[in-house]
């Protein structure tokens, strides 16, 4: 016997992905109308736990992963998102004007059997190819730097920054080189550009692309970087160090610059995460503000996701999605600093709640409450003596009711002596109580504590 599994034993253990396609597209339109289409005593959550395994396994997605694009997008647009994703993008490429210009570089290439168009009317440098009888890489044109092959995104964030002439501008992420290439471009070779990545072996294809293209204005440099993130964890990590680096971004501009101030954050990430959140965060942190970042197409940034709420003004952020844009995804926002100083941050709140715990938060002893007032354990002791005696005309009852009698006496003249003196402060300081605080009934008002005492004084009685 052979030792290997049958054929029709293999078969069965793989899934039916047409099933599965079947039953996606099924469940997801019992959800559009669950009330009407639903089966009976199945609950929603039950076909979205169902939905949510069958497109992991048909999308060969981890379950984290098809959970967060459930999170971002409605069900008649997910599948579509995902779909998108098993195409591939076109290929694009950036036409270097600072050594050719478009027309003049589409029609070599033509010439050398590359079929291709303009990349679309928001763009007047791009093009997209859509077959080549030649490696696209390795034309002469390519080796003498008269274009860069760059996704369409990632023209957006330097077109949203639109670079002036004699600026100094920062690029923190800049591996490979083509968005520091492109600004270069746009402001002639001018200015200063400071192009750095945290990945070093990446810098030698930024020091490659920038020899290559003509670039003359761009100082490389290195810092430590992360990795990519891949679970939750992960995500939040990376999101933290987005803040820190959008703060410094911010603090590296000059509000006062009259051409200048402002900084383009952009990610090839689609969660909310690593884009609203972080935007908002430094909305709170620094002086700055949304403003619009000249691309007419787009969607709308995220003002509220699942249980946050973010800025109003993240509107003017812009989301792309290679399902509606075909374009890889990416995220684009454009600040303005309108101060160098820095927010001081809003005081604490005073802490509510327990002593104890309290004191426990803070690291301290915790004080020991005070105990009931005198006035309270007199009564309590007067209370306890009286129930000791249990026949109210027996000597001790009439000694003890005599004792209490006196002790009640003593207390009220001490109460009056201190009621008279309070009094007397009160006449006195008079004129400053009506400046802060005055009183419609003036000092007949006061009275009300001496009615309260004598009423506590009856009550043994």
């Amino acid at each position: 016997m052979s030792s290997c599994t049958p054929l029709w034993h293999v078969t069965a253990l793989l899934p039916d992905l047409q099933l599965i396609h079947q039953r996606i597209k099924d469940n997801i339109e019992v959800l559009q109308n669950f009330g009407a289409k639903r089966e009976e005593g199945r609950s929603r959550q039950e076909y979205l736990t169902l939905l949510r395994q069958d497109l992991s396994a048909y999308y060969s997605y981890s379950d984290f992963l098809i959970g967060k694009m459930m999170d971002l997008f409605p069900l008649s647009e997910l599948v579509d998102f995902l779909e998108s994703n098993e195409v591939s993008r076109p290929v694009t490429l950036r036409t270097n004007t600072l050594k050719t210009r478009r027309r003049d570089l589409a029609q070599a290439l033509i010439n050398r059997g590359v079929n291709l168009d303009p990349l679309g009317k928001w763009s007047k440098t791009g093009l997209v190819v859509y077959d080549s009888s030649v490696p696209i890489g390795a034309t002469p044109e390519y080796l003498a730097g008269q274009y860069m092959l760059q996704g369409a995104s990632s023209l957006l964030p330097v077109m949203a920054l639109a670079p002036q002439e004699n600026e100094r501008i920062l690029d923190m992420c800049c591996a490979p080189g083509g968005k520091t290439s492109y600004i270069a471009q746009l402001m002639k070779n001018t200015g200063v550009i400071l192009a750095n990545d945290g990945n070093a072996e990446r810098l030698h294809s930024v020091v490659g692309n920038l020899h290559r293209l003509g670039v003359t204005n761009a100082v490389v440099s290195h810092c430590d970087g992360r990795q990519f993130p891949k679970d939750e964890k992960d995500i939040l990590r990376c999101a933290h160090l987005q803040k820190e680096l959008i703060l410094s971004a911010i603090d590296s501009v000059n509000a006062a610059s009259e051409t200048g101030g402002y900084v383009v954050y952009c990610t090839c990430s689609v969660m909310v995460e690593e884009n609203e959140w972080v935007v908002d965060y430094a909305l709170k942190k620094r002086n700055v503000r949304l403003v619009m970042t000249g691309l007419d197409f787009g969607k709308e940034g995220f003002t509220r996701f699942k249980e946050r709420r973010f800025h109003p003004s993240l509107k003017c952020t812009r989301r792309f999605y290679p399902h509606t844009h075909n374009m890889d995804g990416f995220f684009v926002a454009k600040l303005k600093k309108f101060s160098n100083a820095i927010p001081k941050p809003l005081k604490d709140e005073e802490p509510q709640g327990e002593p104890e715990v309290q004191a426990a938060k803070e690291g301290r002893a915790p004080v020991a409450s005070p105990g009931p007032p005198p006035k309270r354990k007199k009564q309590e002791e007067l209370k306890a003596v009286k129930k000791q005696n249990a026949k109210p005309g027996s000597s001790a009852a009439v000694a003890t009711q005599m004792q209490a009698k006196g002790v009640l006496k003593s207390d009220k003249q001490k109460k009056q002596l201190l009621v008279s003196r309070h009094g007397s402060f009160q006449k006195r300081s008079r004129p400053f109580q009506k400046a802060a605080r005055p009183s419609p009934g003036g000092l007949k008002s006061r009275p009300a504590p001496s009615k309260k005492k004598r009423r506590v004084h009856r009550s043994p009685q």
